[in-house]
């Protein structure tokens, strides 16, 4: 995975604010709306984003499209799915563009920020690799697979396993999933990994299961290179922007939801990740 060098004084200092709200829990409670009206309209859009698909997306919207909208950006790459949220809540960055909605409700819960979607832009199914097994039906008794540890993609996870019979979970368990909730494992060892982690086990662990973006990272395509792959019909987990809430409206964020919904973004995204690796979402975040 790439490594983010130009951001470390960035992350360091907005890591500090997030151990701070963590351990008092209100600091974000006074004023928790935002006043859009506030907001300086000739003053860049700040947006944190995984480095790919995400950053490169913007990236693009920059490069291409932003000037004749009148919208000034800047992209600021983060690795992990923590800072982005912690930043935004925090006023560091104006929005973020990184993550679906399972995991956001559950960022909030925990964590009680304030972020809200704006609009969907993508999809990246989660797909199941390996360096040592042809096929899914060659896992057995005994082996390992990693799964993500954050709470939406872990059950995620366990969801494929489950949808390709490679373990059976309790009747009804969403996408809360936990390794707890399996019933059968089938005599499989798991693995739980930050992440942005899990690309770097698979020579260590017999299969993994990993994030669209994480996967696309490492080189891995999940239409060409995955045992199992989520469908993309249905799927709950499209990728969107998003904002503290009351910046929802801001004329800038307004813009860029326009421009991250337009022909030309599809086009990019359906001519930069071929085979299903990333797919156009576009439309209302709910």
């Amino acid at each position: 995975m790439r490594k983010n060098t130009q951001l470390t004084v960035f992350a360091a200092t907005t890591a500090a604010l997030a151990l701070a709200l963590t351990a008092c829990g209100t600091a974000s409670d006074p004023g928790a709306k935002s006043d859009s009206g506030k907001a300086d309209a000739s003053k860049p859009l700040v947006v944190a984003a995984s480095p790919t698909p995400h950053a490169d997306i913007l990236n693009f919207v920059k490069k291409n499209l932003a000037e004749k909208a009148g919208l000034k950006l800047e992209v600021k790459e983060f690795t992990d799915y923590v800072l982005p949220n912690t930043a935004t809540e925090q006023g560091q960055v104006d929005a973020n563009y990184f993550q679906h909605k399972p995991y956001l409700d559950d960022f909030n819960k925990k964590n009680k920020t304030h972020i809200v979607p704006v609009v969907n832009v993508h999809l990246e199914p989660l797909g199941l690799y390996s360096k040592k097994v042809e096929s899914v039906k060659d896992i057995k008794a005994g082996q390992t697979v990693a799964v993500p540890n954050d709470t939406t993609n872990e059950g995620r996870a366990l969801k494929l396993l489950a949808d390709n019979g490679l373990i059976t979970l309790k009747a009804g368990v969403g996408s809360d999933a936990k390794l707890s909730d399996i019933t059968d494992k089938k005599g499989l060892e798991f693995k739980e990994l930050e992440a942005a982690t899990v690309p770097r086990a698979l020579d260590s662990v017999d299969a993994a299961v990993i994030n669209g973006n994480y996967a696309i990272e490492a080189d891995l395509n999940p239409a060409e290179d995955s045992l199992a792959v989520e469908k993309a019909e249905g799927n709950p987990y499209a990728n969107f922007l998003a904002v503290k809430q009351g910046n929802e409206n801001d004329p800038r964020v307004q813009k860029l939801a326009k421009l991250l919904n337009s022909p030309e973004v599809k086009k990019y995204i359906e001519d930069t990740y071929k085979n299903g690796a990333v797919i156009p979402a576009f439309g209302p975040a709910k």
